[in-house]
């Protein structure tokens, strides 16, 4: 939540922004102005990737002050139409598919419909009770429609529903993980539960796994969620995947703190440029050497499917990733 008192006017907050050209005398003025309550420039320029909260060394959160401006304002350029089809996700059929006992619950959100065919299958989730659908959303996504206000609204309800089912949880969806381990905490709400993201269910999977492991001694550039913003630490546990299952990360210019935005956010806001950044993002992946490029969340993985095709660079899910180095499935020709 966005604290003032934290806030020294450094303005990296801004001008390390990838997405606009800002001195840091301009970002500073933008940032006075959304303290005074005022129309700034950033609020129509912002794609919402949430990057500034992670680039503000003070913790002072600058991007929720950004958003809640935004609705205030109505100034993310979304129309109602889309708005109405992002609530629409409340309706999805919500369904648990009960597992072993003593295992933990697969969460996936309302994400199903975009996670590949067959990502899920194999010996990873064998066993895990799964949950999903509508009653199950975690209200992340509202950040990249610009409001603020459903996710405070509907945040204790979203935790008493994964507290109902009493068991440990893995949430495969960023923004889930997001909600639990770092949103939650500005309303106050405190989670009752045990739970991991899905990097560290794999790589404690994999760990426990290693004689049934083929390293596959390949390069592969990472699409990194905007919702890792939230909780970039957990980047550590990907590491150590590739480091069981023999992949190379190769630097490039657009990772980790400094990650492009799939473009999900503005694909159906601004068109035009949405496709200028995943091209930069798909050159940058191909300049860097990398066989194929990995995707963690559903909505990046099916943004990017259409222009990683195009350009010839092979695109898995996480995954499938780790499937491959089982032997469960063949690296794509």
């Amino acid at each position: 939540m966005w604290d003032a008192l934290k806030c020294n006017f450094c303005g990296d907050c801004l001008v390390k922004c990838l997405y606009v050209d800002y001195d840091k005398d301009r970002a500073v003025s933008e940032i006075k102005l959304l303290m005074e309550g005022k129309k700034a420039d950033i609020l129509s320029q912002c794609i919402t990737c949430c990057a500034c909260r992670e680039y503000c060394p003070t913790g002072a959160d600058p991007y929720d002050l950004i958003l809640r401006m935004q609705e205030k304002t109505g100034a993310f350029p979304i129309s109602e139409d889309a708005l109405a089809q992002f609530d629409s996700v409340f309706n999805i059929p919500s369904e648990l598919i009960p597992g072993e006992p003593d295992k933990p619950v697969l969460s996936l959100c309302t994400m199903e419909r975009m996670i590949p065919e067959g990502a899920l299958d194999g010996q990873l989730f064998k066993g895990m009770a799964i949950v999903k659908g509508g009653d199950y959303f975690c209200l992340i996504g509202y950040v990249h429609v610009a409001k603020e206000s459903p996710i405070e609204k509907n945040a204790q309800k979203f935790i008493d529903k994964m507290a109902s089912l009493g068991r440990d949880i893995v949430f495969l969806h960023d923004d889930c993980y997001a909600m639990v381990h770092a949103k939650v905490k500005d309303y106050g709400i405190t989670v009752p539960f045990k739970y991991m993201h899905l990097f560290e269910y794999l790589r404690n999977y994999l760990r426990d796994h290693q004689s049934g492991i083929t390293k596959l001694n390949k390069k592969v550039a990472y699409q990194r969620p905007c919702a890792s913003r939230y909780t970039p630490e957990k980047d550590v546990f990907l590491d150590e995947i590739f480091e069981l299952i023999g992949v190379e990360r190769p630097p490039r210019r657009y990772e980790r703190e400094t990650a492009f935005c799939c473009t999900g956010a503005i694909i159906n806001v601004n068109r035009e440029r949405a496709i200028e950044i995943q091209a930069k993002n798909i050159d940058d992946a191909i300049a860097c050497g990398a066989d194929a490029i990995i995707t963690l969340c559903p909505m990046c993985d099916r943004v990017l499917r259409r222009p990683t095709t195009a350009r010839g660079l092979k695109k898995i899910f996480i995954t499938d990733l780790c499937r491959m180095a089982l032997g469960e499935k063949p690296w794509p020709e």
